[in-house]
């Protein structure tokens, strides 16, 4: 029996345990397991947190085992190498599935009907390797994807434009890492055509502007890492994004990670694409219109992820 007010962490490093924060106040959940190999910092961080439960309306907080999840709705997985500064997602790929090889086998064969949101890097690898590892249906099976991408995008285009983000409509697509792409031309401001709305803000160099954009967008992670050695607040309150529309079936279209099943041309291939998700999970890929430089785009991303799944021996 699923207990939609139950959620699981699995991996209490940085990025596990900054969701727990986030989550906490959110109080979406009444019990909030967290998993680690460590079974110490595990207990740890659920001790640190639930210090704080007197100001917040939220879980019970607690370090437990696999046997605690079989009644979870959702199960959040953040356990992994982190990425080094000299690394790109890509190459954390061997390790990370490794990992991921460990900890799925304890979930399936625990019966546990809930949902599985990846967040370990490289994502879309990564939750297609759970998603052939678990055997679950592909809407149970999917990953944080460029949900805080395109955040980024949308936070530099309001600097940019001096505009609310909420007035901002723009995604980033493909490989969360270094071949995504910026669909700018579905961007729009209040559904004004983004270089529409520039102009009315002043600004008419275009092809400058988006490259500069996109490369900061692109490359943030690597300047968030040179600089304090991990990323971790945002993504943090991008999952928290993601559970909500979970929880309160909000059906809201974010670019996670999902399996694409002919979209775009696409085939038996985890991508971060705009996908309406509810309680249910990632309920269906949207294929939305594409310039043909961006569907260029997207297909060499797609391909690139290709090769590198490949590599893997995703057995057990």
């Amino acid at each position: 029996m699923i207990n939609m007010r139950k959620a699981a962490i699995i991996g209490c490093g940085f990025v596990g345990a900054t969701t727990a924060f986030s989550l906490m106040h959110q109080g979406l959940f009444t019990e909030l397991v967290l998993i680690d190999t460590d079974q110490k910092k595990a207990e740890g961080e659920a001790m640190d947190l639930s210090h704080g439960r007197p100001y917040v309306d939220t879980a019970r907080i607690y370090a437990g085992t696999y046997d605690d999840i079989t009644d979870c709705s959702l199960i959040i997985i953040t356990a992994g190498a982190n990425q080094k500064s000299n690394e790109t997602r890509l190459d954390l790929v061997h390790k990370n599935v490794a990992i991921l090889k460990s900890i799925i086998p304890e979930i399936t064969k625990r019966g546990c009907e809930g949902l599985l949101l990846i967040v370990s890097n490289p994502v879309d690898i990564l939750t297609y390797a759970a998603f052939r590892l678990s055997g679950f249906p592909s809407s149970r099976v999917f990953g944080s994807g460029t949900v805080l991408d395109s955040a980024r995008f949308r936070y530099l285009l309001s600097e940019h434009l001096k505009v609310d983000t909420e007035s901002i409509h723009a995604f980033i697509i493909g490989e969360h890492g270094d071949s995504e792409l910026a669909v700018w031309s579905g961007t729009n401001v209040a559904g004004i055509p983004i270089h529409d709305f520039c102009e009315f803000r002043g600004h008419y160099h275009h092809t400058e502007a988006m490259e500069a954009i996109y490369h900061r967008v692109k490359n943030s992670a690597y300047d968030i890492i040179d600089r304090k050695g991990a990323t971790y607040y945002g993504i943090a309150m991008a999952v928290s994004h993601i559970t909500e529309s979970i929880i309160r079936n909000k059906n809201s279209i974010l670019p996670i990670s999902s399996l694409l099943t002919g979209q775009y041309g696409i085939r038996d291939l985890y991508l971060s694409i705009p996908t309406i998700v509810n309680r249910g999970g990632a309920q269906q890929p949207l294929e939305i219109p594409l310039s043909g430089q961006e569907h260029l785009a997207l297909t060499k991303s797609a391909k690139t992820l290709k090769e590198v799944i490949a590599s893997l021996d995703l057995s057990i």
